[in-house]
């Protein structure tokens, strides 16, 4: 759980910062950025519904770990981007989505491996299976990413509410917070 809570703070804190230099990214694109980095993680289904039993109903092998790739991402995010409602918002939510999940899987890149090679393998099929090693910076039950990942947002946080921003240059001289061009 705590690995999760760890991809939406860090989106957060990257969709957050994202939006004080792209005008149309506001809170509403934020939260989709925070729901774009836990999509990769949709391959923990196979906890809940074995691939087995999927693939006997389908008749179809069929597999839960192509959700954790590049490819796996951009197919929940186009999934995720018919939700909305005009072609702007669809393609916007694309983009925000799959952007989220990319910052999972960067995030998920130099985790420790116990063969000390990257997962690019998976995250690039069917293009390579190319494997160099890893950094191996963190295990992913490590609680200092987390703590780490708190800190950032924390920061972040106060940064977004307490700076000025260029278009609310008067609002610094009275205290209050800029709106962030919300309706």
């Amino acid at each position: 759980m705590a690995e999760l809570l760890t991809h939406v703070l860090l989106a957060y804190a990257v969709f957050t910062v994202l939006g004080w230099y792209v005008e149309w990214i506001d809170d509403r694109w934020i939260a989709v950025g925070m729901v774009g980095s836990i999509l990769p993680e949709l391959n923990r289904l196979a906890l809940v519904v074995p691939s087995g039993w999927v693939s006997s109903v389908l008749g179809v092998p069929f597999a839960w770990d192509g959700l954790h790739t590049v490819v796996g991402t951009a197919l929940l995010s186009g999934i995720g981007a018919l939700l909305f409602g005009s072609s702007t918002h669809r393609r916007r939510a694309f983009l925000v989505l799959f952007a989220g999940g990319l910052s999972h899987l960067i995030v998920d890149l130099p985790q420790r491996y116990a063969d000390g090679k990257l997962l690019t393998n998976e995250y690039l099929f069917p293009l390579t299976t190319w494997r160099p090693p890893t950094p191996g910076w963190y295990v992913s039950a490590d609680r200092w990413v987390l703590l780490l990942a708190v800190g950032v947002t924390l920061a972040i946080l106060l940064l977004d509410r307490y700076r000025s921003w260029p278009s609310d240059a008067g609002s610094a001289s009275t205290g209050t917070v800029p709106d962030r061009g919300q309706p």
